[in-house]
């Protein structure tokens, strides 16, 4: 297997690294990300709903490769305002930060060679793994990976979407679909349905709420420069929602998976 198809890593801190991309901290990650020399050799990936390129960031003498997804090559979307996914993938991550889950890749958001867009950082893995091939052996990570969609009100939550890189790290991406004030909730991740959440996701879960109330609070003000004020109080809604019923959601009405399912 080939540096571009190994899989990614973590210590379980405050690590991100793969063979094929360096060894760096989440904050030095991000720092490249921000302050990269971007380059789109790679070409953009096909079979994408948006405009998603390949690219690689140069800061420093240190290279590596990221997704860059810039806003004007955003599909528009009838049920989510223009220009606005690659905001939405920003807050993804920064809210996994802050729940410190390490669930979405480091994401910035920047200008780059077609405008301003997230630019997330690379993890390689084997496109062969998506969810519908894990098994049981990331039940733990996926009811954290379900609570996350259900507080963000992911859309598009496909088995693509989640990366196993290795230690079977569960990664996810593809997070533009979110945060929408209307209930949109369409995953491939059921398994839960009806159980209850662990303790110690509804801590962590806990323990943001109240900076979301804030709006002096720096979580809130990150979050306001990405998300609007009504999506982030239907996010406070969500979040009130399951430290009352403590359970995961079950399907409703409506369309509940996402299609196609990979």
């Amino acid at each position: 297997m080939d540096d571009s198809t190994t899989p990614a890593s973590s210590d379980g801190g405050d690590r991100v690294f793969a063979r094929g991309q360096p060894e760096l901290s989440t904050a030095e990650a991000l720092s490249l990300l921000e302050r990269g020399e971007v380059t789109t050799q790679h070409g953009m990936i096909r079979n994408s709903s948006n405009y998603t390129f390949l690219v690689t960031l140069t800061y420093e003498k240190v290279e590596a490769l990221a997704i860059y997804k810039p806003r004007r090559g955003e599909r528009p979307l009838w049920d989510f305002p223009d220009n606005t996914l690659a905001d939405r993938e920003r807050a993804s991550f920064v809210l996994s930060e802050a729940l410190n889950w390490g669930l979405v890749p480091p994401t910035a958001l920047r200008d780059g060679p077609h405008g301003i867009g997230s630019v997330q950082w690379f993890v390689p893995h084997d496109p062969s793994e998506n969810y519908f091939t894990f098994g049981d052996r990331v039940q733990a990570q996926l009811k954290r990976v379900a609570l996350f969609d259900c507080i963000t009100n992911n859309a598009d939550r496909k088995g693509g979407h989640l990366l196993l890189g290795s230690g079977d790290r569960v990664w996810c991406i593809d997070n533009g679909l979110t945060f929408n004030q209307a209930h949109k909730l369409r995953t491939v991740i059921w398994d839960f349905e009806g159980e209850e959440i662990p303790s110690p996701l509804l801590a962590d879960v806990r323990g943001i709420r109240d900076h979301l109330c804030d709006e002096s609070d720096p979580l809130y003000c990150v979050m306001a420069d990405l998300l609007s004020q009504g999506e982030i109080s239907a996010t406070l809604h969500r979040i009130d929602r399951v430290l009352k019923s403590r359970r995961y959601p079950r399907p409703g009405g409506g369309a509940n998976y996402p299609w196609p399912p990979v």
